[in-house]
């Protein structure tokens, strides 16, 4: 099953079925902030702060088709912070529940090393339960919960911060 999945770095020509994939996630407003769809040259700078040596921007092809994306953004943008990175998994509806999810957390676990990366975090929506209990099987803990932080549709949403210290 997981051997049909393949990963690799995100090129300039993926950057639509990217925002495809982040747009879809909107409505459900479990897994972004964002309230309307967002555009592909909105999400040109974003896409050139990912490098493959230091903050990669993995596609994720499932049995040949693009089924979602892993980002490592920096945290904070300060050096001292530079071993601290941010993970973000964009899977499309379509491909949930296979357990994609999983591989891609351990994909990005195993890679910290070559990155330089000692410390993850997850950002997730308190009421995004899936999410939680995905990192924190992999032993991300809570180490932040700002209350009532987002508003979504008119009902305010909490922000759970996850960390985990890889070395």
């Amino acid at each position: 099953m997981l051997t049909d999945i393949r990963i690799r770095d995100a090129k300039i020509n993926d950057l639509p079925i990217i925002v495809d994939i982040y747009n879809s996630t909107i409505p459900g407003r479990m897994v972004t902030a964002d309230t309307e769809p967002v555009s592909v040259s909105s999400r040109e700078q974003w896409f050139e702060e990912h490098s493959p040596s230091s903050r990669p921007l993995w596609i994720i092809e499932y049995e040949g088709q693009v089924c979602g994306w892993l980002s490592f953004q920096s945290f904070y943008g300060r050096p001292a912070y530079n071993a601290t990175a941010e993970i973000s998994i964009y899977i499309h509806q379509d491909f949930r529940g296979k357990k994609i999810g999983q591989y891609m957390i351990q994909n990005a676990i195993d890679a910290c090393p070559r990155l330089q990366i000692k410390t993850l975090l997850g950002f997730i929506f308190g009421h995004n339960q899936p999410s939680l209990n995905l990192f924190s099987s992999f032993g991300f803990e809570k180490w932040a919960h700002l209350p009532n932080i987002a508003e979504l549709d008119g009902i305010e949403r909490d922000l759970i911060i996850l960390g985990k210290r890889i070395s």
